[in-house]
């Protein structure tokens, strides 16, 4: 074998070196998605998402299309359903209370939404770093929003007592103020309920704000300190601006959990006392469940879907105007 037939790219008398083709980066996966699709294998993905759809259809989106029939009839167990058009929606948005509760409702959410991202931010800038003994601190924070919301509200319940001797009446007493009625208190309930939902929601929020921590650009923050800003000027200028898609985000997903909130107002106070911290879902829940009205259950369901989804839009499109 001649040296010119061993190595072929060494250029030879008979004609000009060959060269060798470079793929470019992602070039086989292409080629590999080209190739499943022609030979049928593009629905390999979907296959192994189809139990987990399943049940989002079962359990999800099928009883979401039924709650909608059910908001337009007069729900009748095995007589048979009527319809009765907008009948059930005049019913939630005339019945007692209904204005009183979406505007606790709205409170509810304000507050904990604005707590929980203050809260959160104040300790992801604690907790900020690399240090071995910061992953325990953030664990042990984190506790609260694994811990079940059932648990979480017997806690906070307990501390309540509205007694001399409870928990949080106790540290009062050693400051000189209280006794507190708390959730037992009108004046009270609501604010007890909020801070018992900050607490929770917090650490979920300090998590988020980590991660954005990371995307900060570090040479921002040297060159406020050269310009001689403090530290509470170098949060301010540099690091909520540099937050704020990640305050986007929050925001959409703690107004949704606020306006959503029912088991730590159920467990806490079933909306008292007197009303106090009645809110949309647990005066849904006693309009559909406890006086057996399913289709007005239904009805206000579907108008907290919708308050829901037309906040969720109207912020997606403040932030596309705003990165335009």
């Amino acid at each position: 074998m001649s040296l010119d037939q061993a190595n072929p790219a060494v250029p030879s008398a008979a004609g000009p070196a060959t060269r060798t083709s470079v793929r470019p980066a992602g070039g086989a996966a292409a080629d590999r998605r080209r190739r499943n699709r022609r030979t049928g294998r593009w629905w390999t993905p979907w296959l192994f998402l189809a139990p987990a759809l399943l049940l989002f259809l079962y359990f999800k989106f099928i009883p979401m299309a039924s709650a909608l029939t059910m908001s337009f009839q007069d729900v009748q167990p095995y007589l048979g359903n009527k319809w009765v058009g907008t009948e059930n929606y005049s019913t939630v948005l005339h019945s007692d209370g209904f204005r009183e509760a979406a505007w606790h409702t709205v409170v509810l959410a304000a507050g904990q939404t604005a707590g929980s991202m203050a809260l959160g931010l104040v300790l992801a800038l604690l907790m900020e770093g690399q240090g071995r003994r910061l992953g325990f601190v953030r664990s042990a924070a984190f506790l609260p929003v694994v811990v079940p919301i059932a648990v979480v509200a017997e806690l906070w319940r307990i501390m309540y007592h509205p007694t001399g001797d409870g928990m949080l009446n106790s540290i009062l007493g050693l400051v000189g103020l209280g006794p507190s009625g708390f959730i037992n208190d009108p004046d009270t309930s609501m604010a007890s309920i909020m801070l018992t939902g900050i607490w929770r929601g917090a650490p979920y929020d300090m998590m988020i704000f980590l991660a954005g921590l990371t995307s900060v650009d570090r040479g921002l923050y040297e060159a406020a300190k050269v310009d001689g800003a403090s530290r509470l000027q170098r949060v301010w200028h540099v690091t909520v601006p540099g937050l704020r898609s990640v305050f986007s985000i929050l925001f959409i997903l703690a107004a949704i959990r606020g306006l959503r909130v029912f088991t730590e107002v159920f467990l806490l106070t079933n909306g008292g006392p007197d009303g106090s911290t009645e809110v949309v879902m647990t005066l849904i829940y006693k309009l559909g469940l406890e006086q057996n009205r399913l289709g007005v259950g239904a009805a206000g369901a579907v108008l907290l879907f919708i308050a829901t989804l037309i906040l969720t839009v109207v912020v997606h499109l403040l932030r596309r105007r705003e990165s335009k």
